[in-house]
């Protein structure tokens, strides 16, 4: 069956980094755009990055563009998600999923992350 196991979060400080990791099994992993959302606390979930198969194309949010960076290890059929410069707005679970719509596809159960001092 479809899986997708995020990893990565924590806490961190405001300025700092983390990245994040989706492993993914039980479908031909290449053959699948792929997306990173977030659900702040209290919030409903938004979506952050998706990059289409190959990374031929690749979007983000407003909020995470120039800080944030996806990509893709088809090898290794996981997707990752750099974070930089996190600010304490960016707190929230982060879920990958499958597919490019927010609305449609299989996601992972989630990984939190914390940016405070």
């Amino acid at each position: 069956q479809v899986q997708l196991v995020e990893s990565g979060g924590g806490l961190v400080q405001p300025g700092g980094s983390l990245r994040l990791s989706c492993a993914a099994s039980g479908f031909t992993f290449s053959t699948y755009p792929m997306s990173w959302l977030r659900q702040p606390p209290g919030k409903g979930r938004d979506w952050v990055a998706r990059m289409t198969t190959a990374g031929g194309r690749i979007d983000y949010a407003d909020s995470v563009q120039g800080r944030f960076t996806v990509s893709r290890d088809d090898a290794k059929k996981t997707m990752y998600l750099q974070m930089n410069n996190l600010k304490p707005e960016d707190t929230a679970v982060y879920y990958c999923k499958t597919g490019w719509s927010p609305s449609t596809g299989y996601w992972g159960q989630g990984t939190q992350v914390t940016v405070s001092s």
